[in-house]
C-alpha cells in the first residue's frame, strides 16, 4: 500500500511538471516549464487547494535520494572539463558563490518560518 501511495505522490508531482511544460510551450514563455509547475503547486499549497500531506511520501523519498539523482549530472560535467579551462573557470566560481547564496537564503527563510510557527503555537 505504501508503494502505491509513493507512486501516486510522485505522479502528482510529475503532473505539475507536465502542466508547467505544457503552459511554457503553449505560450512560448522564457520561464522553464518545471519552474511554472512548481509555482502552480506553490499557489495551490498557499490557497489550501492541495494539502502537503497528499504528496508527503513521494517528496520525502525524492529528497532522501536527491544526491543519487544528481550523480549523472556530475559525471556529465566531467565529460566537458575543457569548457572550464581558461575563462570557463569563472563558471566554477559563479556556481560556488550562487550555491552559498542559496544555502544562506534557504537557511534564513527556514529559521524565519520556524520562529513564526513557534510563535503561533
Amino acid at each position: 500500500m505504501t508503494i502505491l501511495r509513493i507512486i501516486m505522490h510522485i505522479a502528482i508531482l510529475y503532473l505539475f511538471y507536465w502542466v508547467g511544460a505544457w503552459i511554457q510551450q503553449t505560450f512560448d514563455l522564457f520561464i522553464p516549464g518545471s519552474i511554472i509547475g512548481m509555482l502552480l503547486l506553490f499557489v495551490l499549497f498557499a490557497t489550501k487547494v492541495i494539502k502537503p500531506k497528499w504528496i508527503e511520501y513521494g517528496t520525502s523519498l525524492l529528497l532522501r535520494h536527491m544526491p543519487l539523482l544528481f550523480l549523472p549530472v556530475t559525471v556529465g560535467v566531467l565529460n566537458f572539463l575543457d569548457v572550464f579551462s581558461g575563462k570557463g573557470f569563472l563558471l566554477v566560481i559563479i556556481a560556488l558563490i550562487s550555491t552559498i547564496i542559496v544555502m544562506v537564503c534557504s537557511g534564513a527563510l527556514s529559521q524565519l518560518l520556524a520562529t513564526r510557527k513557534e510563535q503561533k503555537l
